[in-house]
């Protein structure tokens, strides 16, 4: 491997101070970073980089006896992406807890466009994931990874939902929080109006939906709309919008939020020729 590897000795080495007691961190935030988890979001991560969307990987962390077998994946970073080495107890010692997978690489998020440019931006042809009001970063996670498994050209949320760039968010996305474009500000009503008005046929995923989803007619654009865990859409928004629900045996309330949505956005994305 020709790539220069830079050791890390101490724990408290300057150079790699953003990758400090990465738990730690998520409460207090990293003013526009983030941090990539594992080989398969190191993977996703220099996809985006390569893309130049805004995108950027500042440096990258391994466990020593990780580098041979991704040199291919590090040759895909530009040269000046430094590539750091430690051993296994300096490198727990860095992230503050055992990292068992030995791959973190921190990264930068410089365009956050905006919810309406977004919109505007879209194919004429476009599938969106909405989310309101989503609390939970695993759910988050997983609403990105699925809406990237079925073909959703954006995932949009209000205010009322957490980062998606959060750390946990982004390793259940598998990486996908870094390639598929999206936008978080104001509120639901906001989102719906500014979805109708761009021609976005609206579907709430709800138990007390109208429609069963197999009834989800084929739309050249379609966003579906998924609300907070455990209460989910309020008739406020439900009465806004079109509405439908998946069929489940009784005596459970609901569907978790990101396999409902993945179940939708299956529906959806079957009967718009999208998969």
């Amino acid at each position: 491997m020709t790539r220069p590897l830079l050791r890390i000795d101490d724990p408290a080495d300057p150079r790699i101070a953003g990758l400090v007691s990465i738990k730690e961190r998520d409460l207090t935030g990293r003013q526009g970073r983030f941090i990539a988890e594992g080989t398969v979001v190191l993977r996703m991560l220099a996809a985006a980089h390569s893309a130049r969307r805004g995108i950027a990987a500042e440096a990258i962390l391994l466990l020593e006896s990780r580098v041979f077998g991704l040199a291919e994946l590090l040759a895909q970073f530009p040269p000046d992406v430094p590539l750091y080495v430690a051993t296994s107890a300096v490198f727990d010692a860095i992230a503050g807890f055992n990292m068992h997978r030995g791959v973190l690489a921190l990264g930068r998020r410089d365009a956050a466009p905006e919810q309406e440019a977004l919109i505007a931006g879209l194919p004429q042809s476009s599938l969106v994931l909405a989310a309101c009001g989503i609390s939970n970063h695993d759910n988050m996670g997983s609403l990105f990874r699925n809406a990237a498994a079925f073909g959703a050209d954006a995932v949009l949320m209000d205010m009322a939902s957490c980062d998606p760039m959060y750390r946990k968010a982004i390793r259940v996305s598998v990486g996908s929080v870094l390639t598929l474009p999206f936008a978080r500000e104001g509120g639901a009503a906001e989102l719906i109006g500014r979805l109708q008005a761009a021609d976005f046929v609206v579907w709430g995923l709800s138990p007390r939906g109208a429609v069963d989803i197999t009834a989800i007619p084929p739309a050249p654009r379609t966003a579906l709309l998924v609300g907070t865990e455990g209460e989910g859409l309020p008739e406020a928004i439900l009465s806004q919008i079109h509405t439908a629900r998946i069929r489940q045996r009784p005596g459970l309330d609901s569907l978790n939020v990101a396999m409902a949505a993945g179940i939708a956005l299956h529906q959806v994305a079957n009967i718009n020729g999208r998969i």
